[in-house]
C-alpha cells in the first residue's frame, strides 16, 4: 500500500467520453429495445407535437377523472367546477414543461409527464368541509413548501431515502394502480352485457402488447396513440364509446377564472389539518423523486447512474406546480412516471422536447373545450386496460431500482417485508378502523404503509449500524491520513492483511478519483470520509464538493475501452475489481461516493 501511495501521480488523463450515436439515428434503424432519441436529443416539431398529443392522452384521462371527483364532492357548481379542471390542465401542462426544462435548480432535464395528485382528493375534501376554499389554499401552498425544503435535505437523507425505498414505492404505486384498474373493468351502461368491459380491456391489453413488442420504425414511434384508437374503435362496436360530450362542448371559449382567496389569518382548523397537508406533501415529494430516478434509468441507450441534482430539479418542479394549484384553487400536481416510462418504452423516444409539447398542447387545450373533450371520453374499459399495461412497465422499473447493484440479505428483508404491508393491506381496512378520521382514512392506505415500513425499516439499519467518521481537506497531502483512518478500521474488524489491503486500496483509488475532478490544485475542498462496517463488508462514503465528472458512469463505460492501457483507465479498473458496488450520487453542492468493500476469503 505504501508504495502504491507513493506512485500516485499528480495527474491523470481523463477517460475519454462516450461515442455519440447523436440523435440523427433513425427509429426505424434502432433495435426494438434501443432509445431512438435520448433526452438531449432534438426532434423535428412534427414530431413533438405528435407526441405531445399521445402524453396527453395518456395523462389527460386521469387527471379529468381525479379533478372531477373532487369537483363533484365539493359540491362545485358549473363554473367553479369547469375553471377547477381548466386550471388544473393548464398548471399541469406548465409544471410538465418545467420538468423537462433546466432552469437553475428548477427541472429535471428529462420528459416527466405532470397531472393531478389523486392522494390530496380526501384530505381537500376534509380541509373544504372544516375550513373553507380560502384555508384549503393557503394549505396547499404552505406544503408546497414543504416540497421545496425535503429537496434542500435530500443530501442528509440520502441514508434513508434510499433507491431501495424509491423502488418500493414505485413497486407499490404500480400494485395499487393495477386493483384500480381492475376495478374499472366493469364500469359499463346498464343496458350492456357484463361481457363488454373486460373483452375491450383484454382487446386493449392485446393490442398494446403487440405493438410494445413488434413495431418498428413510424409504428412505434405512434403505437401509444394507434393502441387507444384501435381500442376505443373496438368499444365503439360494443357501444362502449359515448360521444354526446364531444358533440355538446363548444369550439372556443376562454376559461372564466374562479380562484378562491388566501387565507392569510390561519386559525385553528389550519393548524389541525397542517400536518396531514405534509404528510401527502411528503409523499408527493417521493413520487416526484422516484419518478425521476426512474425516468433518468429508461431514457439513455447506455445505463447511466442517477444524477440526483436533476432529481432534486424534478421536486422543486412539482413544488412550484403544487403552489401555483393552491393559488388557482385546485388539485396539487403530481408526477406521472408511469406513463411516461410507458410511452418511452413504447416508442424509443424519451427527448424532453416531448415534454414541451405535452405542455403546450395541454395549455392550448384550456382555449379548446371539445378537443379537450374528445381527449378524456376515452371509454372506462380501455383505460383499465392500459392502465394493466403501463403499471405493469413500472412494476418492473420498481424493481430494477430496488435491487439495483445487487439483492443484499437486508436490502431483500425491507423489500419483502414492505411489500407484504403494502399489498396485504391494500383496500382493507384494518388501520382506518383502528385509527379513524382523516388520519386513519391517510395511514390506512397500504401504499402509505408501505413506503413508511421501507423507511423505517431503513432508518433502523442506518441507526444501528456502527461508522466511523473522518475529515479532512480533499488535497493529495490527506491520502496518508485517509489510508491509517482505513487501515485502523480493518484492525478493528479483525481482517487479514488481504483484505485490509483490498480496503485500503479501494479508499486511495476512490480518494484519487475524486481528486482529479478538481480543475486545479488551488481549488480546494472538504472530504468527508464515512465508513460502516458489516457482515464481512465495509461501506465507505466519500463527500466532497466536485466538478461534474460521475465516476459510476466511467465504470461502466470501462468495458468499451481501447485496449490501450492508460494510468486513470488503471486507476479505476482497479477501483471497480476491488471493490463490490460503485455509486456516485451528485447533488447541487455536493458529490457523494460509495463504495462496498467484502472482506478476502
Amino acid at each position: 500500500m505504501t508504495e502504491r501511495t507513493s506512485r500516485l501521480p499528480r495527474r491523470r488523463r481523463r477517460v475519454p467520453a462516450a461515442p455519440d450515436k447523436g440523435p440523427d439515428k433513425t427509429p426505424g434503424d434502432a433495435p426494438d429495445d434501443d432509445i431512438a432519441y435520448e433526452p438531449d436529443d432534438r426532434i423535428p416539431l412534427g414530431l413533438t407535437l405528435g407526441m405531445g398529443l399521445q402524453g396527453v392522452v395518456l395523462t389527460l384521462t386521469t387527471t379529468a377523472l381525479a379533478m372531477s371527483l373532487f369537483a363533484g364532492a365539493a359540491g362545485f357548481d358549473d363554473d367553479e367546477r369547469s375553471w377547477s379542471i381548466v386550471a388544473a390542465v393548464v398548471i399541469n401542462g406548465v409544471a410538465t414543461a418545467l420538468q423537462s426544462a433546466r432552469l437553475g435548480p428548477i427541472g429535471g432535464g428529462h420528459n416527466l409527464m405532470v397531472g393531478s395528485a389523486p392522494s390530496f382528493i380526501a384530505v381537500a375534501l376534509l380541509a373544504l368541509d372544516k375550513a373553507g376554499p380560502d384555508t384549503l389554499a393557503a394549505l396547499i401552498v404552505v406544503s408546497s413548501l414543504m416540497q421545496f425544503a425535503l429537496a434542500r435535505w435530500l443530501p442528509r437523507s440520502r441514508q434513508i431515502i434510499t433507491p431501495t425505498v424509491g423502488g418500493v414505492a414505485v413497486m407499490l404505486i404500480a400494485a395499487s394502480v393495477m386493483q384500480v384498474a381492475v376495478g374499472r373493468l366493469s364500469d359499463a351502461p346498464a343496458d350492456m352485457s357484463s361481457f363488454s368491459g373486460p373483452a375491450v380491456a383484454a382487446i386493449t391489453v392485446a393490442v398494446a402488447a403487440v405493438l410494445g413488442l413488434r413495431a418498428k420504425g413510424l409504428l412505434r414511434l405512434w403505437s401509444p396513440l394507434v393502441g387507444i384508437v384501435t381500442a376505443c374503435c373496438a368499444a365503439a362496436l360494443f357501444g362502449l364509446y359515448d360521444d354526446s360530450g364531444v358533440r355538446d362542448a363548444a369550439w372556443i371559449a376562454a376559461p372564466n377564472p374562479q380562484p378562491p382567496g388566501l387565507d392569510l389569518t390561519p386559525g385553528p382548523e389550519f393548524w389541525s389539518l397542517l400536518p396531514m397537508f405534509l404528510v401527502v406533501s411528503m409523499s408527493g415529494t417521493l413520487n416526484a423523486m422516484t419518478s425521476s430516478l426512474v425516468v433518468q434509468g429508461a431514457s439513455w441507450r447506455k445505463p447511466r447512474a442517477p444524477d440526483y441534482r436533476l432529481v432534486q430539479g424534478a421536486i422543486h418542479a412539482n413544488g412550484l406546480g403544487t403552489m401555483l394549484c393552491g393559488f388557482a384553487g385546485t388539485l396539487p400536481t403530481a408526477t406521472f412516471g408511469a406513463s411516461t416510462v410507458a410511452m418511452t418504452s413504447f416508442t424509443g423516444v424519451a427527448s424532453r422536447w416531448v415534454g414541451y409539447g405535452v405542455g403546450a398542447i395541454l395549455v392550448a387545450l384550456a382555449l379548446l373545450p371539445k378537443a379537450m373533450a374528445l381527449l378524456v371520453t376515452v371509454p372506462a374499459a380501455v383505460v383499465a386496460g392500459y392502465l394493466l399495461v403501463i403499471t405493469g412497465m413500472l412494476f418492473v422499473e420498481g424493481l430494477r431500482t430496488a435491487v439495483g447493484g445487487g439483492l443484499q440479505r437486508h436490502k431483500a428483508m425491507i423489500v419483502g417485508v414492505s411489500m407484504g404491508v403494502g399489498v396485504g393491506l391494500q383496500g382493507q381496512d384494518v388501520v382506518a378502523e383502528l385509527i379513524g378520521g382523516a388520519w386513519g382514512t391517510l395511514l390506512g392506505d397500504g401504499l402509505m404503509l408501505g413506503t413508511l415500513t421501507a423507511i423505517l425499516l431503513t432508518a433502523f439499519v442506518e441507526a444501528t449500524g456502527r461508522r466511523k467518521r473522518l475529515e479532512v481537506e480533499l488535497h493529495m497531502d490527506a491520502l496518508p491520513r485517509v489510508d491509517s483512518f482505513l487501515e485502523s478500521m480493518a484492525d478493528s474488524l479483525r481482517w487479514n492483511e488481504s483484505s485490509a489491503h483490498r480496503l485500503r486500496l479501494v479508499g486511495e483509488e476512490a480518494f484519487s478519483s475524486l481528486l482529479e475532478t478538481r480543475q486545479s490544485d488551488e481549488q480546494r475542498s472538504r472530504l468527508v470520509v464515512v465508513a460502516r462496517p458489516a457482515v464481512d463488508l465495509v461501506e465507505l462514503q466519500f463527500l466532497a464538493v466536485l466538478e461534474d465528472q460521475n465516476i459510476e458512469d466511467q465504470l461502466a463505460y470501462l468495458s468499451e475501452q481501447d485496449s490501450v492501457p492508460e494510468e486513470r483507465t488503471i486507476s479505476l479498473h482497479l477501483l471497480r475489481h476491488y471493490a463490490s458496488t460503485v455509486r456516485h450520487r451528485k447533488y447541487h453542492g455536493l458529490d457523494i461516493v460509495t463504495v462496498e468493500v467484502e472482506r478476502a476469503p
